[in-house]
């Protein structure tokens, strides 16, 4: 059966930005290393771990709205999750079409329920990128949502905001798409309060990939403590500044919207301190789950120099993090993906479903 999946689930490549990490028994082995600061300095300043949020004074300049800052108190609106039409049916789960409300927003996305009474473990999925114009609801993750229903996750997939049967947000691009970490905040809020019998509310953790990897970091340091613990694949960098370098402004097709956002808010090298504040590397203290992270050396896309300088300062935040690192493979993983599911799935059985 296993062995079926795995074909099915390669056929289901999907393309987006993902993560190298370091096998063991196959040439890679986990590392860890003390991590390095994140350049300039650090203003805002992190936070250390298990530390609340200090509250700004009553003379204290409110953060920028374009910020991890901004979303450190925002309060989460997510709720409605709502149950739609049946995808698929397979042997092992049934696939259905699914809404919840975000930031005021109808969300769309799907979710794969196992057979069986329940409850069963939740895990959000954030998709790397894909043109909205083209995506089509649950796109990104396909084979990883075949294989973890199939191992007795209850699998929730979001579109974010501007993408398939989502509300439209004309503003999520210039405001550095920080409105998909909203959306998964509030996916996982909107199912604590789903009252779904067959989900576990207690026990959710988060998966991300590409683009979406860097959602799952900004998750982790805007919303402390919200999940048990999150998964990345060839995640982007952790310098917000990175991410729009390599695929907004070096991008002849994206030069209006590199103007506007550096109109807007400045380029990084010219305002360090706005897109510090839009980094998740200078919040990693605030990070309370264990993280693993899962990176190519054959990366073109995602670099692994970048989840090499993200797991160096994670642990230096205190940060309890794991990386593996899959020699020779590219972004959207081929040989290696059946093992880096296994590392996955024992993963989240150690810290969703082991007592």
């Amino acid at each position: 059966m296993r062995a079926a999946a795995v074909l099915v689930a390669l056929a289901l490549l999907v393309t987006g930005c993902t993560g190298t990490a370091e096998s063991e028994g196959d040439g890679s082995s986990p590392s860890s290393t003390s991590a390095a600061s994140p350049p300039g300095s650090a203003s805002p300043s992190p936070v250390s771990p298990g530390a609340a949020t200090p509250s700004p004074s009553p003379t204290s300049k409110p953060p920028h709205p374009v910020s991890l800052p901004a979303l450190f108190d925002k309060r989460y609106d997510g709720r409605r999750l709502r149950l739609g039409d049946v995808v698929v049916r397979t042997d092992a789960y049934t696939q259905r079409d699914v809404t919840f409300r975000s930031d005021g927003l109808t969300i769309s996305g799907q979710m794969l329920l196992p057979h069986g009474r329940g409850p069963f473990p939740v895990l959000v999925l954030a998709h790397g990128y894909i043109d909205p114009a083209i995506y089509v609801t649950g796109q990104g993750l396909r084979r990883e949502q075949d294989w973890l229903a199939r191992d007795g996750f209850a699998v929730l997939h979001v579109d974010y905001r501007n993408h398939a049967a989502s509300d439209r947000d004309p503003r999520a691009d210039r405001r550095l798409r920080l409105g998909y970490t909203v959306d998964v905040v509030n996916a996982v809020k909107a199912v604590r309060r789903s009252g779904l019998r067959r989900l576990d509310a207690e026990r959710v953790g988060l998966l991300g990939r590409s683009m979406g990897g860097g959602v799952v970091y900004n998750v982790l340091t805007v919303a402390p403590g919200l999940v048990d613990a999150a998964v990345v694949f060839a995640p982007v960098s952790s310098l917000a500044g990175d991410s729009f370098n390599r695929w907004i402004r070096d991008d002849p097709g994206r030069a209006g919207l590199s103007q506007q956002i550096i109109r807007a808010h400045g380029a990084p090298e010219d305002n360090p301190r706005f897109w510090r504040a839009a980094s998740p590397r200078t919040y990693f203290g605030r990070i309370t789950e264990p993280l693993l992270i899962h990176h190519g050396t054959a990366d073109e896309s995602c670099p692994i120099r970048w989840s090499r300088a993200s797991l160096r300062a994670l642990e230096r935040a205190g940060v309890d993090a794991r990386m593996y690192t899959y020699p020779g493979e590219p972004h959207a993983f081929v040989d290696a993906w059946p093992t880096s599911m296994r590392r996955t799935v024992r993963f989240f059985d150690r810290h969703l479903r082991d007592d």
